[in-house]
């Protein structure tokens, strides 16, 4: 449970309870308390007393009758789903269901640019999130103009901070990998305003999901385990399982050359550990299973022991697929050289993923590596190359011996 502070009748709260206090004079301190105490804030009928006794917003003028009357022909106004008051919870109230819209709006059938609807939602969210926690902190959360008057819009509203300066605040509650996350996708929200950018969801899956695991974790450790989201967002079925060929489709397409850039230079100023911390980016392996027992079986998600013979199991799968053999040009003419064509040269190999644009990403021949971001091939590309010299047999096969003759004579 979080700490609660106290002290924290806001103005027009303390209006009201003047009003209350002035039509019936013999209405005590405890009486009021429970139109003010909510599960988000705890509040002591002692600074109900203050606010009557003058030491406690002692400038606030009391409410009309009107206004009095309307709080409580209302009161309790309260969201059915949070039990958080409607007025008094708004910021939080606000951050739950752009959090639960974002989620919904990634999980519809049919849209097209659901990564880029998400990381605008959910950044509203996060963003109502911190202020609600820098409010009930008494932390001033607007702009300041050089005089120290708080900043504000052309038609007069406050100006509050944005995520990013939320994020810089030195009280900031956040872990440092949470931060990062959503430095990613500020940064990445910055690249896709007003311009195109074809289909990122899958490029970028894996930080949208950790995003929303560490919203959810935030909310119950800033506000209380009663506000997580778990109820509200089940987990989601599907209708297809996965071919070989829809995993290849589920990998990122090209992306767009400014994103990319974007993404390459923000994982480049991250450590390895950083870029793998679940709270950076979260990634779930799907691991189809036949239970020995009917109530087994019948889990959709089931958690592994780390450690455990199965987890040790998955682990192995797991690599098998995401680990596949690479080479780089050096050892790929090596080995058709040893398969018997010693003709078959690095400008051949040039010559020929040129010709077949063997480096577009889209093919899957190979990828960048993890070195200095050079280029290796993937077994699909050797059984090509394969082919090709066996199919240029004369081209690059050694005629009669010869070319042993010279090694050994040299």
């Amino acid at each position: 449970m979080p700490p609660r502070r106290k002290g924290k009748l806001e103005a027009w709260e303390a209006a009201l309870i003047k009003a209350m206090q002035a039509r019936t004079k013999d209405i005590n301190d405890q009486d009021i308390l429970p139109y003010f105490s909510r599960p988000s804030r705890s509040v002591n009928h002692r600074e109900i007393g203050e606010i009557r006794n003058g030491e406690l917003h002692a400038d606030v003028v009391a409410a009309s009758e009107e206004e009095l009357d309307e709080f409580l022909l209302n009161w309790p106004d309260i969201d059915p789903a949070s039990g958080l008051s409607l007025r008094g919870d708004e910021l939080l109230i606000k951050a739950r269901e752009a959090m639960i819209g974002a989620v919904h709006i990634f999980n519809a059938a049919g849209l097209t640019f659901r990564a880029e609807l998400f990381i605008v939602t959910s950044i509203i969210a996060w963003t109502y999130l911190l202020h609600a926690w820098f409010k009930r902190e008494g932390i001033d959360y607007t702009y300041k103009e050089k005089n120290g008057d708080v900043k504000k819009t052309k038609h007069g509203a406050d100006c509050h901070w944005d995520l990013g300066f939320c994020l810089r605040h030195q009280k900031c509650p956040l872990e440092i990998e949470v931060k990062s996350n959503l430095d990613f996708l500020i940064e990445l929200r910055h690249e896709i305003e007003h311009r195109s950018t074809s289909r990122i969801d899958n490029a970028v899956s894996s930080k949208l999901q950790a995003a929303c695991i560490n919203f959810n974790d935030a909310i119950k450790a800033l506000f209380g385990t009663q506000f997580g989201l778990e109820h509200r967002l089940p987990i989601a079925l599907q209708f297809v399982t996965f071919s070989a060929d829809q995993r290849e489709n589920l990998k990122p397409a090209n992306l767009p050359k400014h994103v990319e850039t974007m993404m390459e230079h923000f994982h480049g100023g991250l450590t390895a550990d950083q870029q793998a911390d679940p709270r950076f980016a979260y990634r779930v392996a799907f691991v189809p299973k036949v239970g020995s027992k009917a109530s087994n079986s019948d889990l959709a998600v089931e958690f592994v022991k780390a450690g455990s013979d199965e987890a040790k199991e998955i682990s192995r799968v797991l690599l098998k697929e995401v680990d596949k053999a690479r080479y780089t040009p050096s050892q790929i003419v090596t080995k058709m050289q040893e398969e018997g064509f010693p003709r078959f040269r690095i400008h051949d190999h040039t010559e020929l993923w040129q010709a077949e644009d063997a480096k577009n990403p889209s093919k899957g021949y190979g990828r960048e590596g993890d070195y200095k971001n050079a280029w290796v091939w993937y077994d699909k590309w050797l059984d090509n190359v394969r082919a090709h010299c066996a199919a240029n047999k004369q081209k690059y096969a050694d005629p009669g011996g010869r070319l042993f003759e010279w090694k050994y004579r040299s």
